[in-house]
């Protein structure tokens, strides 16, 4: 078993996330977004899952120093803004096979690993 991680060192839940993971010797391949941006078809992907809304955190920082609080864009743009601005994303995203999570879903991560 291997998962794919989508996060930042320096966030919380992303650190929660590889722990879960690392503690039941579960294989991490973890993608820094500071260092390597996700691929729009990647967050696309968990778009088609969740909306591209589930991935905004609107809380974020970075998101009201963009002024994109209440912005209203169309899909396709608001994924191509959270290619360029990474801390924009709710974090992690975690991949295992076809199966998908946003933020922090010890729950469901257990059901991966059980």
């Amino acid at each position: 078993m291997e998962v794919q991680v989508f996060g930042i060192k320096n966030d919380a839940d992303t650190r929660k996330a590889l722990r879960f993971f690392k503690e039941r010797r579960v294989k991490v391949h973890f993608v820094d977004l500071k260092q390597r941006a996700a691929s729009p078809g990647e967050l696309r992907r968990f778009a088609q899952k969740f909306g591209v809304a589930a991935l905004v955190n609107t809380h974020a920082k970075r998101c009201a120093a963009l002024g994109l609080g209440a912005a209203h864009l169309t899909d396709e743009r608001w994924l191509a803004t959270l290619a360029e601005e990474p801390l924009i994303l709710r974090l992690p995203l975690v991949r295992w096979q076809q199966r998908l999570t946003i933020g922090p879903e010890e729950s469901e991560w257990r059901d991966w690993v059980s």
